[in-house]
Parts: C-alpha cells; sequence; structure tokens
C-alpha cells in the first residue's frame, strides 16, 4: 500500500479534484498562444509583428521569446502549486506542455538562477528543473551559465520601469558562453528578467540568445486560443 498516496492522496494543481497532479480538464483548458504573434516578445497581436507596442522601443538581449501557455488564473495556480507548495514533480509537466507548444530550438539550455534566500525557503528551483526536464525531451544540453551577482527585491508587484531597474546588472555568466543559449524560466511577465539575463550572457560571449518560459502575461491583447 502506497502510505504517502494515503494520506496525501494527489489532487490536480489547478481544480483540486482528486486524482491526477493536473487534471485532463485543466490540462486542457490551459490558453495555448498561437499566431498571430510578435516575432521577439510573443505578445497576441491582430497581425504578425517583427517588434509590438510592448517591446518596441526597447533594447532587448534576447533574439526571441516563446511562451507556451497564457499565464492566466489557471496557469498562475498552476506554478503557484508548483513553487510555492513544493510540487517538484510538477516540473515534467510544465516541460511535457512546453515542449507541445514549441518546437525544439538549437542550442545550449541554461536557466535563470535563484534568488539563494527564496531557493532556500522552496527547497528547489523551478526553473532549473524546468530546464532539466526540458533537456531530457529535447535532447539538449543544459548548462548552469548564470549566476546572481547581488540580491533583488521580489518582482511581484513592482511597475514596470522598476522591474526593470531591479533586476539590471543583477546577472553574472560564465565566460566563455556558448555561441547559442536557450534561457529557460517558469514565467514571462515584462521581460525585465529574461532582459537581464540574456545581457549578462551576450557579455560574456553567446552571439544568440533565446528565452522559453511555460507561461507568458498577457496584457491590453486579444488572444488567441486553441
Amino acid at each position: 500500500m502506497d502510505l504517502l498516496g494515503v494520506l496525501l492522496p494527489r489532487r490536480c494543481a489547478v481544480c483540486a479534484t482528486p486524482g491526477e497532479e493536473l487534471c485532463q480538464d485543466c490540462s486542457e483548458g490551459f490558453r495555448r498562444l498561437r499566431a498571430p504573434l510578435c516575432s521577439r516578445c510573443d505578445a497576441p497581436t491582430v497581425w504578425p509583428v517583427a517588434r509590438c507596442r510592448e517591446c518596441s522601443g526597447r533594447r532587448l538581449a534576447f533574439a526571441s521569446a516563446r511562451g507556451a501557455i497564457a499565464y492566466d488564473r489557471a496557469a498562475a495556480q498552476f506554478v503557484r502549486s508548483w513553487k510555492e507548495r513544493g510540487l517538484r514533480r510538477l516540473a515534467h509537466l510544465a516541460a511535457a506542455i512546453v515542449a507541445e507548444a514549441l518546437p525544439r530550438p538549437e542550442g545550449v539550455l541554461t536557466f535563470v538562477p535563484a534568488d539563494p534566500g527564496r531557493a532556500r525557503e522552496r527547497g528547489h528551483h523551478p526553473a532549473g528543473r524546468l530546464a532539466a526536464e526540458l533537456a531530457v525531451l529535447w535532447e539538449l544540453p543544459v548548462e548552469h551559465l548564470l549566476r546572481r551577482s547581488r540580491r533583488v527585491r521580489p518582482q511581484r508587484g513592482l511597475p514596470v520601469a522598476d522591474r526593470r531597474k531591479n533586476v539590471a546588472g543583477a546577472f553574472v555568466a560564465a565566460d566563455p558562453c556558448p555561441r547559442t543559449v536557450i534561457v529557460v524560466d517558469d514565467v514571462y511577465t515584462t521581460g525585465s528578467t529574461a532582459a537581464a539575463a540574456a545581457s549578462a550572457l551576450r557579455r560574456g560571449g553567446a552571439r544568440s540568445v533565446h528565452v522559453v518560459t511555460l507561461a507568458r502575461a498577457v496584457r491590453g491583447h486579444g488572444l488567441h486560443s486553441r
């Protein structure tokens, strides 16, 4: 008998229905991002564009950012269960969603490094685990190329301009870096963290940096679902 299963029966991370860790209804209910999208940051757009109003006028060190699903209430609940409730096994499900939604990239995978304090509280690092799971599914190497150079305030709740200032120069990359690097993170909100990580990798010698996340915040755009 699975004593742990008796004491702590599995429930869906989104709706709490007993059974699978992500029930079929919730899995199918995630809103997948689909074209037309901004070529640079993956924001849903009315028609295909190279730079949308969200990323135009910004110096972005990454060549592209791609997310699998929209960061809506259901996705936020899934990520919260994964990150804050310590359900580490959800990383495997998150990777499967990403691999199903996005084409296999070329390059070396890395991930946004954890804040040491929050990593100790959680006991795990979701972005690092997601990168490791994707490395298996995509058959790509994964390397620890980034480290934090200083402590930063949590990004949650900060205005966009303050988010950018908060993480500017917060990362240092290995030197030399591989030519093409894919940075993995759990959620793309404003792109501030992704841009800061990509800047560090470019300073380390990477020629092309791409960003891959499970979810992407969608604001002020029509959302195309499938």
